[in-house]
């Protein structure tokens, strides 16, 4: 029974996109955690995932340019380990600021909130840190309203500049623009006046 579950397992991550992230939860669906980890484990001996950290895996993303495996998307362990532990997070800092085009500075840790508990977690050289936060930040909003939110407050009112109301005016969708708008309306003022003038490309 156990191989019957191993290979529906297999199926799923045959299935997804190179590059993709696991967690025991991502097959909850399939069999119990135990039976899930001892299949994720042999997996992880045959190659076809790597294991990043404890309970963390990825279906290895080749490039036909470099010859080689790519590093693992931190990005991706930070929403796997979300899912694992039901936290519901959004980049900060300098993370949310690369994610949205608004710095090309490497960031030597990436960085999120959350309404878990205080984390962090390190593999090879990249660190991912899990800063708590009361729920009022992080719950009722889209993750686009979220993460646009950090990025103004990472920038702060003073360092906004109409390249950086532009850049998010060309990132964002006229919906995404329309939902920010909508959501952010009981933001600090500041904050809601400049979703206002991102989400003007609307007009």
């Amino acid at each position: 029974m156990a191989l019957g579950y191993t290979k529906k397992i297999l199926n799923r991550i045959e299935n997804a996109e190179q590059g993709t992230v696991f967690v025991s939860a991502d097959f909850s669906d399939i069999a119990d955690t135990e039976t899930v980890r001892r299949s994720l484990n042999r997996l992880v001996q045959t190659g076809t995932l790597r294991r990043v950290i404890k309970g963390v895996y990825e279906k290895p993303k080749f490039s036909e340019f470099l010859g080689e495996y790519v590093a693992v998307d931190p990005d991706k362990v930070a929403h796997a380990l979300a899912r694992n532990y039901h936290w519901s997070i959004a980049p900060c800092g300098n993370t949310v600021l690369n994610l949205l085009g608004l710095s090309s500075q490497v960031t030597a840790v990436w960085s999120y909130i959350s309404d878990g508990p205080y984390k962090s977690y390190e593999w090879d050289s990249t660190k991912i840190e899990f800063k708590h936060r009361t729920n009022k930040e992080i719950s009722g909003l889209s993750y686009t309203t979220i993460i646009v939110i950090q990025a103004l407050k990472t920038i702060g009112q003073k360092n906004v500049t109409e390249e950086i109301i532009e850049t998010l005016r060309q990132r964002l969708s006229d919906s995404e623009k329309a939902t920010a708008l909508k959501e952010a309306s009981e933001s600090t003022d500041w904050v809601y006046d400049t979703i206002r003038k991102i989400a003007e490309g609307n007009k």
